[in-house]
């Protein structure tokens, strides 16, 4: 029954998309009740928070969906075997459950993959509102003359597009049968998700109000070379769970015994190939697991370490000391549940957690750079204005003076 099923069914959209609009319409409901009188500024500000909670909470679901082996629990997109819900799909995935009892398609896993793709439906609909209303809160501040907010409307939109193209990751997930690429790009395309919704979150929260001194060039160098290196290692971490790499080594310091373990680092990091084999079709080798676990085991060694001095620099500029402190918690969480996913034999709390913290940073570090970024541009903006009346003082003395 699961192999002649069609890959994409479109019949149960509808269905879906409404399901969405009531999950959305919860936290629509809270924001409009918490704006009242507050003018749309106050709406995006909420709804940016908002979204930006849910997503991070989606993000942590898919990891516990991908985790509990559920990301084929419906064969087909975007429903399950056509229906809406597993209540519908239920003689279908009986028959499958029957034939295979632990295999990809049971009722538990039909039911997560689903409340996924519901949730992730709440998720589009709210970007969707959140655009609209950016583009209709310009459009009101250039009838009315007003002075433009921080942030232009465009950020909306292409997070709006980038949840398309996450939707559509989504989809090729469960159609190319968890192909390790399309799933790594599917995790990446989230933590970029929440960037984007944490770029937006801190300019509609009046991030420029918060009188903190600017970094110097060597701090701020700094942490945008962490940043980088931290995307960096959500990739590989994402390799690594998307090839169920994370037992090649089940001991800590050493792998296997070894500082340095036979390791096969071509055929691990083939990138285009099926979910455990190699391009020619021979099943993918032990070492090029152990290459995948050890090459993400050694940049997070040198991410934790950048991540500890970072956390020290800031602790010791007053204004910054509570951000270097946040820095130092999500480096122990990492440390602390990536122990445990080796020592414990990955157990599930511990690696929905890892994710979690991965998470976590990307939204600290996307935070501070654009809070950094945002108050830099409100210095300009303070300074254009400040200077011409200035020079109006200065002038009129001047010509009282020659009076």
């Amino acid at each position: 029954m699961t192999d002649t099923v069609d890959l994409y069914n479109f019949s149960p959209l509808v269905h879906l998309l409404i399901v969405g609009a009531l999950i959305a319409a919860v936290p629509l409901s809270w924001v409009w009740l918490r704006a009242r009188g507050g003018g749309s500024h106050k709406r995006l500000a909420l709804l940016a928070t908002m979204t930006l909670f849910l997503t991070f909470d989606l993000v942590l679901f898919g990891a516990f969906t991908r985790l509990t082996d559920s990301g084929l629990g419906c064969p087909d997109w975007p429903g399950c075997y056509g229906f809406a819900s597993p209540i519908g799909a239920s003689n279908h995935i009986d028959v499958a459950q029957t034939a295979m009892p632990t295999g990809p398609v049971t009722t538990g896993k039909a039911w997560i993959e689903m409340v996924h793709r519901y949730l992730a439906s709440g998720i589009g609909a709210l970007i969707v509102v959140s655009t609209v209303l950016a583009w209709t809160g310009r459009r009101r501040q250039q009838q009315s003359g007003m002075v433009r907010t921080a942030l232009s409307p465009w950020w909306a939109t292409f997070t709006l597009a980038w949840v398309c193209l996450q939707g559509a990751f989504g989809a090729l997930t469960v159609t190319m049968k968890l192909f390790p690429a399309i799933v790594s790009l599917h995790l990446l395309g989230g933590m970029v998700l929440l960037a984007l919704l944490q770029i937006q979150h801190v300019a509609y929260t009046d991030s420029s109000n918060s009188q903190k001194p600017p970094f110097s060039s060597t701090t701020l160098r700094w942490v945008v070379a962490i940043y980088a290196l931290l995307w960096l290692q959500i990739a590989l971490g994402a390799w690594v769970s998307t090839n169920y790499a994370v037992l090649a080594c089940q001991d800590f310091p050493k792998c296997q015994g070894q500082w340095w373990p036979p390791m096969d680092f071509a055929g691990g990091f083939e990138v285009w190939r099926a979910l455990g084999v190699s391009s020619d079709g021979s099943a993918i080798a032990f070492s090029a697991l152990t290459a995948i676990h050890y090459v993400h085991r050694l940049t997070a060694y040198v991410l934790l370490l950048a991540m500890v001095l970072l956390g020290w620099r800031l602790r010791a500029m007053p204004a910054w000391r509570v951000t270097g402190n946040v820095v130092w918690c999500v480096s122990a969480w990492q440390l602390v549940t990536g122990l445990s996913n080796v020592v414990l034999g990955w157990p599930l709390v511990a690696a929905v957690a890892h994710t979690g913290g991965a998470a976590a940073m990307v939204i600290v570090f996307t935070g501070l750079l654009a809070r950094v970024v945002f108050d830099k541009r409100a210095r300009a903006v303070e300074d254009q204005t400040v200077t011409p009346a200035v020079s109006k003082v200065a002038t009129t003395s001047s010509q009282r003076s020659v009076a």
